[in-house]
C-alpha cells in the first residue's frame, strides 16, 4: 500500500478491511435501489437524525460487467470514489507472492496519456487526497476531491485500468521500494514478525497464510511479465467494483460511468479464484518470537472460524457478538477478568475478521503486567473463554449487540468508511441486502447462538504467539518451555 496500510478510514475495530460483515447474495439488476441499514438508537432524538441522514444506495452494472455502487452523502460537496478489485495477495501464484501488492505499486507508473505524477499533482493540486491499498481478497485505488473532479478520477482510472505501461527499469526500482517497505514494516518490527509467523501456522495450506506484502525471496523474483500476466488477469471491468459515495445523483455517477468506464472492453468471463482448501486443524500450535528489540511482551492467539461469506446463517453474527463480549473494551470479559480484576494485563481484547471470501480468523490478545508470565495470560484466557462456553447472560449479549450497531450508526459519519464497508463486502462474494440486513442479524443473535460460537474457539483450531524479550529465553526446551515462560 502507498502511504500506509489499511483502507481509508476504517473504524479501529475493523481492523484492516473489516465492515458491517455480511452475507452473499446474487447480483441486482441495473439501478435498483436499497434502503440504507435499519439500526437500533438509544434514544428518539438520535433515531431521528438518522432518518434524516439515510441514504438510498443504488447498485448498477455495465454492459462490460463493471458493477456500480453510489452511495449519497449530501453533508459535504465532495466525493469519494473507489475502484476494487476482486484479487488480492490470496490470488498470488505459487511463488509470486507479492504481486497484487507489487501491482498496485505499479499502477500508479502512468501509461501513454498520463505520465507517471502527472495524476496524483492534479488531485494535489485540487485540494484531494488518494491512495491504495491491498489485501487478502482485494485490492482497491481511491480519491477523495471536490465533486466537480469526479469525471477527472474516472478518466484516470479507465485509462490505467485498460492501459498501463511498465518498462523493465520502473518495475527493477519499485521492486526494491517493496522489499525496503518490507524491510522497515515486517523484518525490522518483532510484532509484525510473529504476527506473519503465527499466521503461515494457522493456514498450512489457503493462501491467507502468505504474507500481504510477500515474502522477501519471492519479491526479488518478479519481473515485468509477471505484473503484466496478473494486470492482464485481474484488472478487467467484469472483476472490477466502482462505489462512489457523497455529494452524487445516482443518475449522474452512472452515465459518467457509461462515459469513462464503458468503452474499456471486457475480456470474458470473470477470473475464477483457485484456493486451496485449509483442513480442519487438530493440534494446537506455539510460536515464540525473542527479539532485542522488544520492550513489551505479548500475547496472540488466533482461532480458525467461518467467514460471513462461508458461515452457516447466523454463526458469523454470534462470533461478532462473542468477539465483543469477550474483548469489545472495558466492559468485556476479557478486559474485567485479566486488567480489572486479575491486574495480570495492562489490555486485552478480541477481534473477529468475518469480512472475508473464505475461512477467517478470530483474534484474541493481551499484554501482561509487569511480573506477569505469558503463561498466566494464556491461561486466564483460556479460562475466560470457557466461561463464555457455559453460558453468557441475556443482559450481556443485549449489551453487546447494542455497541455493535451503535458502532456501525457513527461510524457512518465518515463518508469514505461508508464506501469502503459497501466495497469490502461485494470485493469479497457478499451483496447490499446483506449490509442492509446486518443489524437485524446481529439483533438475532441469542445467548444460545453466543454459546455455540465459542466451540470455534477450541485450541486445537488455534495458534498462540509470544512475543518476549531474549533475556526470557528458557534455558530448557521443549513441552515444558511454556511452564518455563511462567513468571
Amino acid at each position: 500500500m502507498r502511504d500506509g496500510e489499511g483502507p481509508p478510514g476504517a473504524p479501529a475495530r475493523f481492523l484492516d478491511s473489516d465492515g458491517p460483515p455480511l452475507k452473499a447474495m446474487d447480483g441486482m439488476s441495473f439501478g435498483e435501489t436499497v434502503a440504507a441499514p435499519e439500526k437500533v438508537f438509544l434514544n428518539p432524538l438520535a433515531q431521528a437524525q438518522a432518518k434524516l441522514a439515510r441514504p438510498a444506495i443504488t447498485q448498477a452494472k455495465l454492459a462490460n460487467g463493471l458493477e456500480i455502487v453510489v452511495i449519497p452523502d449530501r453533508r459535504a460537496p465532495v466525493v469519494t470514489h473507489m475502484v476494487w478489485y476482486r484479487n488480492g495477495s490470496a490470488d498470488d501464484p505459487p511463488g509470486k507472492s507479492g504481486i497484487a501488492h507489487f501491482l498496485e505499486h505499479l499502477m500508479f507508473k502512468g501509461t501513454k496519456a498520463n505520465s507517471q505524477g502527472k495524476f496524483s499533482e492534479l488531485v494535489a493540486d485540487c485540494g484531494g487526497q488518494e491512495n491504495a491499498f491491498t489485501s487478502n481478497d482485494y485490492t482497491a485505488y481511491f480519491q477523495r476531491v471536490a465533486k466537480e473532479h469526479l469525471g477527472v478520477c474516472m478518466e484516470y482510472e479507465a485509462d490505467r485500468m485498460k492501459n498501463l505501461v511498465l518498462t523493465g527499469e520502473v518495475v527493477g526500482t519499485e521492486r526494491d521500494v517493496v522489499l525496503e517497505e518490507r524491510r522497515m514494516r515486517t523484518d525490522s518490527d518483532p510484532s509484525n514478525q510473529l504476527n506473519e509467523a503465527v499466521q503461515a501456522a494457522l493456514f498450512t495450506q489457503h493462501p491467507y497464510g502468505k504474507p500481504i506484502i510477500g515474502w522477501s525471496h519471492e519479491i526479488e523474483c518478479l519481473e515485468r511479465a509477471d505484473a503484466l500476466a496478473y494486470y492482464d488477469r485481474f484488472y478487467t471491468p467484469e472483476n472490477a467494483l466502482l462505489v462512489v459515495a457523497g455529494d452524487v445523483d445516482a443518475k449522474d455517477v452512472i452515465g459518467l460511468a457509461e462515459k469513462y468506464y464503458g468503452p474499456v472492453p471486457a475480456r470474458g468471463e470473470p477470473p475464477k479464484r483457485f484456493r486451496p482448501r485449509e483442513p480442519e486443524p487438530h493440534a494446537h500450535r506455539l510460536v515464540t518470537l525473542f527479539d532485542e528489540k522488544v520492550e513489551q511482551p505479548s500475547h496472540q492467539s488466533v482461532f480458525l472460524v467461518p467467514s460471513y461469506k462461508s458461515a452457516a446463517p447466523g454463526e458469523a453474527e454470534a462470533l461478532e457478538v462473542l468477539a465483543q463480549l469477550l474483548g469489545g473494551g472495558q466492559t468485556s470479559l476479557l478486559f474485567k477478568t485479566l486488567v480489572m480484576d486479575g491486574k495480570l494485563a495492562v489490555s486485552a481484547g478480541a477481534h473477529y475478521h468475518g469480512t472475508a471470501v473464505d475461512t477467517t480468523r478470530f483474534y484474541v490478545f493481551a499484554v501482561p503486567a509487569k511480573g506477569v508470565g505469558l503463561a498466566a495470560i494464556d491461561a486466564a484466557i483460556d479460562a475466560a473463554i470457557a466461561r463464555a462456553a457455559q453460558g453468557v447472560q441475556e443482559a450481556d449479549v443485549r449489551r453487546a449487540k447494542t455497541r455493535l450497531v451503535a458502532e456501525a450508526v457513527y461510524a457512518q459519519d465518515n463518508q469514505a468508511t461508508l464506501a469502503h464497508w459497501y466495497g469490502a463486502s461485494l470485493a469479497a462474494g457478499l451483496g447490499l441486502e446483506d449490509v442492509a440486513q446486518w443489524p437485524k442479524r446481529i439483533e438475532a443473535v441469542t445467548p444460545d447462538d453466543v454459546k455455540k460460537a465459542t466451540l470455534w474457539l477450541d485450541k486445537r483450531r488455534s495458534v498462540t504467539g509470544f512475543l518476549l524479550p531474549p533475556e526470557s529465553r528458557p534455558a530448557s526446551t521443549g513441552a515444558d518451555m511454556i511452564d518455563s515462560l511462567a513468571p
